[in-house]
């Protein structure tokens, strides 16, 4: 781990050695969890109050009665870095699979005494797509995220959300600024999706543009307040314009903070689908860093997950018939299938037959 300046105030920002995968969902069987054969570099910012609070809530010691999740207590309240200067923290949770099991058999135990017993029922309620026992465990996360990503993020409703309010306080001079190596074009086949990489000077007049608004619209920012990020005042003849009118002119790639809490069937729905491939990769980073905290939280939950929801697939029924057709060695192409093109080739490739694919 490496300390070089920061910009924020009274911060250090640390370059943490860390692995980002392209997707999780693309080899289940291999997932390559954080700060392991490291061949990504994440920056975080933290300020020294904000270090010393982390501290102290992890030094805290508390004797209950509850379920607690062992391995999530190692990292509970931990900022572990996404992206240049976010992070995520777990700093709350309620129950484990033994609570999945509880609910789903309205019982006064734990569940039964073997692990067998339990996984082969939680495997049953996510093949079967049961809820309800799912949502008997909650956890709390604390995000710091570009505006843009928490825009995606909050499509996801079925949450409890409080977001860092500009109303009140003065947003800190960070923004996101994407590596080369994730400057692409429009995708011509996705419009939602990037193409093809931009390279080059065009790709350094682009980050010189981001750059350069960023640091504008903030200046623009502070002069309207007539107060500096660090408190100091700008100019003692002027006055300031409210904070909520003055944060209007930030560009979306600056950061806020929130407190995200929602219970596990929905946050088996987010991962499933801002962690797949389509996703954007910005939000996808922290797909990644969350899909680590639900293995060390519910590891039999997360289990079934990556067999049923992320290594499985669902099938139409014209895709079925396109499949039993394959297994009989019957002839099968695009035009007979009654398939779009889409749908398709996301069946040729699921299945390993590449050469169909158009």
């Amino acid at each position: 781990m490496v300390e070089v300046v920061g910009t924020a105030p009274t911060s250090a920002m640390f370059i943490t050695k860390f692995v980002y995968r392209r997707s999780w969902k693309s080899n289940i069987n291999n997932i390559k969890l954080y700060f392991k054969n490291s061949i990504y570099l994440l920056k975080m910012t933290l300020s020294e109050q904000q270090k010393k609070e982390i501290a102290e809530q992890q030094a805290q010691k508390n004797t209950t009665k509850r379920v607690i999740s062992p391995e999530l207590e190692k990292i509970l309240y931990e900022a572990i870095p996404v992206l240049d200067h976010g992070f995520v923290r777990v700093v709350d949770y309620m129950g484990d699979d033994s609570s999945i099991v509880q609910a789903a058999r309205v019982s006064y135990g734990k569940g039964t005494k073997k692990v067998s017993t339990d996984s082969g029922l939680i495997k049953y309620l996510m093949r079967h797509r049961h809820s309800t026992p799912f949502e008997m465990c909650e956890i709390k996360y604390h995000v710091k995220l570009p505006i843009f990503i928490a825009r995606q993020w909050i499509r996801h409703r079925t949450a409890n959300v409080n977001e860092y309010s500009a109303r009140y306080s003065i947003l800190d001079k960070e923004f996101y600024m994407p590596s080369k190596e994730n400057l692409a074009v429009q995708s011509t086949g996705n419009r939602q999706g990037r193409g093809e990489l931009i390279n080059g000077k065009q790709a350094d007049n682009i980050l010189n543009i981001l750059k350069k608004d960023a640091e504008q619209t903030y200046a623009d920012y502070e002069l309207m307040l007539n107060e500096r990020y660090d408190g100091s005042t700008i100019n003692e003849n002027n006055k300031g314009l409210a904070r909520e009118l003055a944060r209007m002119n930030l560009t979306l790639n600056t950061y806020t903070q929130w407190y995200w809490k929602t219970d596990l069937l929905n946050l088996l729905n987010f991962l499933s689908l801002r962690g797949d491939n389509h996703a954007q990769y910005e939000i996808r980073t922290y797909a990644d860093v969350m899909i680590d905290s639900l293995k060390r939280w519910v590891p039999i939950t997360f289990d079934a997950f990556m067999d049923y929801r992320v290594g499985g697939m669902e099938l139409s029924g014209k895709g079925k018939v396109v499949i039993q057709k394959m297994m009989k060695g019957q002839k099968c192409d695009f035009q007979t299938s009654n398939l779009s093109k889409r749908e398709w080739n996301e069946l040729m490739e699921s299945f390993s037959f590449k050469e169909k694919i158009l």
